[in-house]
């Protein structure tokens, strides 16, 4: 069962993608409401996730930053980033983002992409 760590902050989301991903057979490892929590609790888990699903606005530390700080703790996650900005795109997987996804986006090709990982 591949393990999933959920980065975002809006309450809603983060609830829906946790059943959903749940549902589907992935274990949520943590969740985090913002960049610099996540890079904190990223720090402390036990297990590190296969799998962060990453939202790019969020306070104290954007999607892109968070996501380069924890490449560097570990290049080897893979992180998936979702944003309603497509001009980051190109930066996104500069910096070692696995899949990019511009809101709105299919639930079934996010769960595809995360159990093809």
């Amino acid at each position: 069962m591949k393990s999933v760590f959920i980065i975002e902050d809006d309450d809603s989301i983060r609830i829906l993608y946790n059943r959903l991903l749940s549902r589907n057979g992935f274990k949520i490892s943590a969740m985090a409401s913002n960049g610099a929590e996540a890079i904190k609790l990223y720090k402390t888990l036990p297990e590190k996730p296969d799998i962060i699903l990453m939202d790019y606005r969020m306070p104290l530390k954007n999607g892109l930053e968070t996501a380069k700080e924890i490449l560097e703790l570990d290049p080897t996650v893979k992180i998936m980033l979702t944003s309603a900005d497509s001009a980051i795109k190109d930066e996104a997987f500069s910096i070692g983002i696995t899949n990019f996804y511009l809101k709105p986006f299919k639930f079934d090709r996010l769960i595809e992409d995360m159990k093809n990982i």
